[in-house]
């Protein structure tokens, strides 16, 4: 997940096309999935650069398996590369291509069938304009402070703007890198690190390998001047990739990183499913991080000028998508939220493991504002489940995330604790090294609670907007009763309820006594009797904080004397 550098800003603020090649299959109008006729296995990526012309020479082989008989046709996702050549990797026979609107079309020397896998050598040349990025060295006074960058970024599409792929996250294959640079310069890739080659040239290969299938957006690598802080959690290696002279900081910015392992796996259950945990420090980063599988990049800038605990937040938000994200992935980008609102909900669960009850709704609560906030100003609003996605950088929006994780928390305490996690593991399990849709998760929270919760999802998924209540209240002192009219006074429109189901508690104090009442808040306006000792002092709405997303506002008690 990008997770936005503005949304750290935003904090800080609250708180002070036809396809020209006939034959070819079309994307669905009706679906935000994608069709497809095939399924990658496995990438073999080659790269090296030309840092003056900011290009790209490359060599991917792709291992695919048809998912029909007779597979002659094939289309994959490639942004103005320039091909010198395109083969069979058996026979080195050549193999006739087209080039349109950002797609090579390969018609293959024979029909296929789904038991053939077929590998295809694509040798190029590209400079992209996005996936991968130069940055320029930094100096001061004719001293180099901070050497010269490449780095990738491949969520939501970019990755077929450096090799060629299929390039959505409903396909999964390995992957293996080998990445050519400089004497003295360092490559951090997927996987594990199987060798560093060096070549008569003077530069170097480092030779990754990723043996867990992942979506083509978690392909990743950044090259770059590094000093590496080791350590380790279990058995698995941590490394941090710090800049010469900033390697000391490292405990402080990433030593928690253990713990945080430590608690999500006792959270789901599921073990930390990867050979290693990379975390990188890149320059001119666009987003606060990116959970590339295994190697997690993160803007220099987020780390070194943002206070300790957004930092944390960063650190254990881009953990969390190790399970939520890349061991199960959205099936498509209207699902997103399925990957940011749980990794954002996670930063809260680790959260209260680590620092109690108070500080996971501190949490809760600031994400919840942060949606208030936006929802008030912003035109564009959708749903979690959001069918206007298409990949840019709208995906990557407060409702995903800061919505998400509040709704995530309503859902836990919804169902009961108990209930939520087990539910966690069941999903995760049932669905790891796989993609995901929102019925999926509702499968698993309905089998461990035992309830129907099409309601649930039906009002803070599919829907949007949030419910905004105005209460009267009239205290009747013969009758000892408190008489509640609860309005809701959202603006209801195709996107927001006009009322949304709430499962209410309310504190009300008198007196002589502290009681909890339970409503089941359904309609638009409804009234509610409740029989009291006495006229009541306060009333408090949804004390435990189970629902966030709400306002709510109490008119002053009217006193109704006896006899009247």
């Amino acid at each position: 997940m990008p997770m936005k550098k503005y949304l750290y800003l935003f904090f800080a603020l609250l708180i002070c096309n036809v396809c020209a090649f006939a034959g070819f299959a079309q994307p669905s109008q009706t679906s935000l999935n994608r069709v497809r006729s095939y399924d990658v296995q496995h990438y073999t990526i080659r790269v090296s650069f030309d840092r003056a012309e900011k290009s790209v020479f490359g060599e991917t082989i792709i291992s695919l398996k048809p998912l029909k008989d007779n597979f002659r046709q094939l289309e994959l996702d490639a942004a103005e590369m320039n091909f010198d050549s395109v083969q069979l990797v058996a026979d080195n026979k050549k193999i006739a291509f087209k080039t349109s609107n950002d797609k090579i079309y390969l018609t293959l020397d024979k029909a296929y069938s789904p038991d053939d896998l077929i590998s295809i050598r694509f040798k190029y040349s590209v400079k992209p304009n996005k996936g991968i990025y130069f940055v320029d060295e930094e100096t001061e006074n004719g001293k180099v402070t901070r050497a010269a960058q490449i780095w990738t970024q491949g969520e939501p599409e970019e990755a077929h703007h450096w090799f060629p792929s299929y390039d959505f996250p409903d396909d999964k294959a390995t992957s293996e890198q080998y990445i050519t640079v400089q004497e003295g310069e360092t490559a951090i890739g997927n996987g594990e690190l199987l060798e560093i080659i060096k070549n008569a040239d003077g530069t170097k290969t480092f030779h990754y390998k990723m043996p867990v299938p992942h979506s083509t957006y978690l392909t990743s690598f950044v090259v770059g001047t590094y000093i590496k802080v080791t350590d380790a959690y279990k058995n698995t290696p941590l490394g941090f990739y710090m800049y010469p002279g900033s390697e000391e900081s490292a405990t402080q910015i990433y030593g928690k990183t253990k713990e945080m392992m430590r608690v999500y796996e006792e959270l789901t259950k599921i073990e930390f499913p990867y050979n290693k945990y990379d975390q990188t420090i890149v320059a001119n980063f666009n987003f606060g991080g990116m959970e590339n599988i295994t190697a997690t990049t993160m803007a220099d800038s987020e780390i070194f000028l943002n206070k300790p605990d957004v930092v944390e937040d960063l650190v254990s938000h881009e953990l969390a998508h190790s399970w939520f994200g890349n061991l199960v992935t959205c099936r498509n980008w209207a699902e997103l939220w399925l990957n940011e609102g749980f990794a954002t909900y996670m930063e809260a669960a680790y959260r209260e493991k680590m620092y109690g009850r108070a500080d996971y709704l501190r949490k809760i609560r600031d994400d919840a504002k942060q949606f208030f906030t936006d929802d008030a100003v912003n035109k564009n609003r959708h749903a979690l489940y959001n069918k206007t996605a298409r990949p840019n950088d709208a995906l990557f929006d407060v409702t995903t995330y800061q919505k998400g994780g509040a709704v995530i928390h309503t859902l836990r305490e919804t169902v009961g604790t108990e209930n939520f996690w087990n539910a966690i593991n069941i999903y995760l399990q049932r669905y790891k090294f796989q993609n995901v849709e929102t019925p999926n998760l509702q499968k698993a929270m309905e089998e461990t609670s035992k309830m129907d919760l099409n309601w649930f999802f039906n009002q803070w998924i599919y829907r949007g907007g949030y419910p905004k209540i105005k209460v009267e209240q009239v205290y009747s002192k013969r009758e000892k009763r408190l008489e509640l009219t609860i309005t809701q006074t959202q603006e209801a429109d195709k996107l927001v309820p006009e009322a949304f189901i709430l499962p209410m508690e309310i504190e009300i104090t008198t007196s002589r006594s502290v009681k909890t009442e339970k409503l089941q808040i359904k309609k638009r306006s409804e009234k509610f009797s409740i029989k009291l000792d006495e006229e009541p002092i306060t009333i408090f709405f949804d004390k435990n904080e189970k629902i966030p997303l709400k306002s709510v506002k109490v008119q002053p008690l009217k006193s109704i004397a006896a006899g009247k």
